[in-house]
């Protein structure tokens, strides 16, 4: 597939995954007021298998791994989930903290900062072009 075809769908998935997680962090950070953080960090969790479905199922559902599906969440956690999730925490509490923006804004922010790097993790690892096993 096309890299910019599948970088267009990478980005539907995206905007579907950032209203999972504004929404999920609007209800979580309501649920529990004054802890933010942990309220992104659940929203964040949420929205990462909401985007594992989609992007196994739609952006590189060419590359699907019938066999290995665990190991493609468990890269994909690995992967999209450590930057999703440290990126956004840390961009979070210096953009609410200390810039004073707005909860909602500072995560979209949080969110299309660590989008590229993201994209190219998907695209390299988590849902890389695996060797066919020789069999003999």
């Amino acid at each position: 597939m096309n890299a910019f075809i599948r970088w267009l769908k990478f980005n539907l998935v995206g905007a579907m995954g950032m209203v999972v997680q504004l929404a999920s962090l609007a209800l979580f950070n309501h649920w529990y007021a004054g802890h933010y953080m942990v309220a992104s960090a659940a929203a964040i969790e949420l929205t990462l298998l909401h985007n594992f479905v989609w992007h196994l199922h739609y952006t590189w559902r060419d590359r699907r791994d019938h066999s290995a599906l665990l190991a493609q969440l468990v890269r994909f956690h690995l992967s999209n989930g450590l930057v999703s999730m440290l990126g956004n925490l840390a961009l979070m509490r210096i953009l609410v903290d200390e810039a004073r923006i707005p909860l909602l804004a500072s995560n979209t922010v949080a969110i299309l900062c660590c989008s590229l790097i993201n994209f190219c993790l998907g695209n390299n690892w988590a849902f890389a072009v695996r060797p066919k096993a020789i069999h003999g």
